[in-house]
């Protein structure tokens, strides 16, 4: 039964397209206009940030619906200075919607006198008074336990799924599933058992950050159709290293699915001349011109999935049910059907 106060949905500058998407799925859902709050989100001259919010939200269930990607530190201080606005207009809970969360590939200590630069975002979400995060394939899950709030992390694995199933149906017995790295194998094997397919790894070995020295394909890929899954792409240098291998032992074709499209520098160029016949992208980040103009990228929407979380918190109910393609099925069922 739902609580009486409303769901209300504000949006930073980071990604608008999306919080627009999901707001027009909430209005469909509720049968009643779910328009975004009308405030004001921007900067002083010398860069400083400025929020007003200028409808009452006293009272009220307040989402933010924010991913802190490029500018990382900009978007990121958005996102607060809006919970912190919030809080001080006396909303009743603020949960942010953070669908790409930055910072997380700092989440432990790799040599002396480093940060963990993941625990200290934590740390200023909830003292800015944020009370839940919503998010989507966090890098490494023990981020989870550096919030001491409840944290809620949705898989893109579930959507990829539908899509595999829709773009290689009458291909699904030549399938292989491959992680780009040893790290990334709970990621891929997850899309393996929902689609059913066998599993394969690219061992890369590095001399020094940011130089792969030698990369070991793990498996038989010979005459597959091979399926890299990921959850960021930043320069692409790697995944197009991985396809390449991949080539050269034998595999039939490559594509990648990869859930936060960061793509910075020289990305899209590799991507586009690239072996891969296609690069599958969510739009947990805003795509920019060139990403969308590219011949082999496609972007599959988190707007249905991000909707559908959102009420449910507001309404109390499990989250994790999404994971299931049972409930998951309907709400794609525009974009999958059959």
């Amino acid at each position: 039964m739902p609580t009486l106060n409303e769901p209300k949905l504000i949006a930073g500058n980071a990604n608008l397209p999306l919080a627009q998407s999901i707001s027009r799925r909430m209005s469909m859902h509720r049968g009643v206009d779910q328009n975004l709050v009308n405030a004001r989100v921007e900067r002083f001259n010398d860069g400083e940030i400025f929020v007003e919010v200028y409808e009452n939200v006293r009272g009220e269930d307040m989402f933010i619906i924010q991913p802190t990607s490029n500018p990382a530190n900009d978007n990121l201080m958005e996102l607060l200075i809006i919970a912190d606005a919030l809080r001080r207009s006396s909303a009743q809970r603020i949960t942010a919607v953070i669908p790409y969360f930055g910072y997380a590939r700092q989440d432990r200590r790799t040599k002396a006198r480093t940060p963990i630069s993941a625990k200290m975002v934590a740390n200023m979400l909830t003292g800015a008074g944020i009370e839940r995060v919503l998010t989507m394939d966090l890098h490494a899950a023990q981020i989870q336990g550096f919030f001491d709030i409840p944290v809620d992390n949705l898989y893109a694995s579930p959507i990829f799924a539908l899509d595999v199933k829709a773009q290689f149906k009458d291909q699904m017995d030549d399938l292989m599933v491959v992680s780009p790295d040893v790290g990334g194998v709970a990621r891929a094997r997850e899309l393996a058992k929902r689609i059913n397919a066998p599993l394969s790894i690219v061992d890369k070995r590095r001399e020094k950050a940011g130089e792969i020295a030698e990369m070991t394909v793990i498996g038989d890929v010979k005459d597959k159709i091979c399926l890299i899954v990921d959850d960021i792409c930043d320069t692409a240098g790697t995944l197009c290293k991985a396809a390449q291998i991949l080539l050269d032992n034998g595999a039939k074709e490559v594509h990648a699915y990869i859930s936060h499209g960061v793509m910075s520098g020289p990305a899209v160029e590799r991507v586009t001349n690239s072996v891969m016949k296609s690069l599958v992208l969510t739009d947990s980040i805003q795509p920019t011109q060139p990403i969308l103009d590219a011949p082999n990228i496609r972007i599959v929407p988190t707007a249905p999935l991000f909707t559908q979380a959102i009420l449910n918190i507001w309404h109390g109910t499990s989250v994790s049910s999404l994971f299931e393609d049972k409930t998951l099925i309907p709400i794609y069922e525009s974009l999958y059907t059959g």
